[in-house]
């Protein structure tokens, strides 16, 4: 699986994403090259995906963060790929995942402020096929946001 130096890379990776191969490489004790080839594996190995930015939401005036918990009817055999094919096309949906049990689904939604939340709620949220039930639980504050793998 990994070894030492590959879990050394992905620590330091972590801590800083915004490091070259070269500062990786010198932090790690090895070559750039050595470095790079190790990327370079894990990348294929499925277990480094592709860097990307975190984008401050509220910083561009998205204040409002909700969780919404569906349940679905599920009824219809095709009601959870309906219901998440949907789910993807409302741009202020940035995360959904499902769940075994009572709750099928959970959506986080972004809204400037109540009135445009309550706009997205009435006319993408409620009109997303197979729905039973839905429960909306105001964000508050984020406690822990950690995205880093205790290696």
């Amino acid at each position: 699986m990994l070894d030492d130096l590959d879990r050394r890379l992905l620590r330091y990776w972590q801590a800083e994403p915004s490091l070259s191969t070269g500062e990786l490489a010198e932090r790690c004790g090895m070559t750039q090259g050595k470095a790079a080839r190790r990327i370079a594996r894990l990348r294929d190995r499925g277990i480094l995906g592709e860097v990307e930015a975190i984008v401050d939401w509220a910083a561009l005036g998205y204040t409002v963060e909700v969780s919404l918990r569906v349940t679905l009817d599920k009824t219809q055999g095709n009601a959870f790929d309906a219901f998440l094919a949907a789910a993807r096309e409302v741009p202020e949906v940035i995360e959904a995942q499902t769940f075994l049990g009572r709750v099928d689904a959970r959506l986080s939604v972004i809204a400037r402020d109540m009135t445009h939340y309550q706009s997205i709620y009435r006319s993408r949220i409620l009109t997303l096929p197979h729905i039973a039930d839905i429960e909306a639980l105001m964000h508050v504050a984020r406690i822990k946001d950690a995205h880093g793998l205790p290696i």
